[in-house]
């Protein structure tokens, strides 16, 4: 079989999507040497993304989300002599009659459009068509799957689970051991904080976490600061104007997008790791934090509860006083916080990219039966 993947989304933003479509191949590479992939990129990117002797690429001039994309797509795709084609960044080729798998992350576009830019909501307005041209769908939670078949009426049986996984990156290491490898790469940190990781944009919640933490100043007393990693997304300066307002400018430290080297580090130095999301099709950034034995609290909403189990405290997004609350319970309850250690490396142990491997192989050959 010759599968041909659409990784053109890479060169412009390395995180997420690109992030969950590399980890997957390269995982792929290694369990599947039958077929023959093909993996499509921008024409920019020099670099193979994943190597292997059954890999090669195929260049494309078409940007990942061209408004004119479709019609050049599929004539690219049909050329390349492919049984399969995946789209993990949702929208396959519409035009051309080669079996298509894609990919839904999450339906926040459709639940919360006020969450997206307008070049956002104009890209993914494609899923409906892109859902009845799928041969197959991988959801990457049953949250998303319950939201494929509700808002979309998507079939049941085209729709397969499969679960990501954090990088095998992701583990215990000793404060020492974290302290020296942040030393490394020149980025300071305090001695001990709450840590949030992801995009800063609305659909994040850093309303609810921000005004929990001044609570936390206020009402209980901890002076830890609040440590932010993740790069300026839509509406970054609503959150900034919040900071300020809240007068907590000299207790937010916004560290901007870090590498998973700094991020390993990051989650083994912090008390806790707070994700307070309205929504989540996955949640890559609880499962990393449990994988390193560190405490989550996380939002009861979309896939987290599905994700962490019983090994966090899930909270409602829009309470304030009870993420004060159960911030305040991890920070200061010694027996509480290693009890959620041990619970979550073995929720972490769960999910792995070799397993996703595995059930995406298994979605393939559905698809082109």
């Amino acid at each position: 079989m010759h599968i041909g993947v659409d990784l053109r989304l890479a060169y412009y933003q390395m995180a997420g999507i690109s992030l969950y479509a590399i980890r997957l191949l390269t995982a792929l590479s290694k369990i599947d040497t039958e077929n023959q992939y093909t993996l499509i990129q921008d024409r920019r990117h020099k670099i193979p993304l994943v190597q292997a002797p059954h890999f090669r690429v195929s260049r494309c001039w078409l940007p990942a989300h061209h408004r004119f994309e479709q019609w050049p797509l599929s004539l690219h795709t049909r050329l390349l002599g492919l049984d399969l084609i995946h789209s993990p960044d949702f929208i396959p080729p519409l035009h051309n009659r080669v079996p298509a798998v894609i990919t839904v992350h999450d339906l926040a576009f459709l639940l919360y459009p006020n969450f997206v830019t307008e070049e956002s909501a104009r890209y993914y307005g494609h899923v409906e068509e892109a859902v009845k041209r799928a041969s197959r769908i991988i959801a990457v939670s049953q949250s998303t799957k319950r939201d494929l078949m509700a808002l979309l009426g998507a079939p049941e049986e085209k729709i397969h689970v499969v679960y990501e996984a954090a990088d095998p990156l992701f583990r215990p290491l000793s404060r020492q051991e974290a302290q020296a490898r942040l030393n490394d790469t020149s980025l300071k940190v305090p001695e001990r904080f709450i840590l949030f990781v992801g995009t800063i944009e609305p659909r994040k919640n850093l309303e609810t976490l921000l005004r929990a933490y001044r609570l936390l100043r206020d009402q209980y007393g901890i002076s830890w600061p609040l440590v932010l990693s993740g790069s300026m997304g839509w509406l970054s300066d609503e959150v900034m104007a919040l900071v300020r307002r809240l007068h907590l400018t000299e207790y937010v430290h916004f560290l901007g997008r870090t590498s998973a080297e700094q991020l390993l580090a990051l989650y083994n130095l912090a008390a806790v790791l707070a994700h307070p999301a309205h929504y989540e099709g996955f949640g890559l950034p609880p499962l990393e934090a449990m994988a390193c034995g560190t405490p989550v609290v996380c939002s009861n909403a979309g896939s987290l509860p599905e994700v962490t189990g019983d090994a966090a405290l899930l909270v409602p997004p829009d309470d304030v006083d009870a993420w004060a609350a159960a911030l305040y319970r991890v920070i200061t309850d010694g027996s509480l916080a290693q009890q959620m250690r041990a619970k979550g490396l073995a929720q972490a142990r769960g999910f792995s990219w070799e397993k996703a491997a595995r059930e995406t192989l298994a979605v393939y050959q559905k698809a082109v039966l």
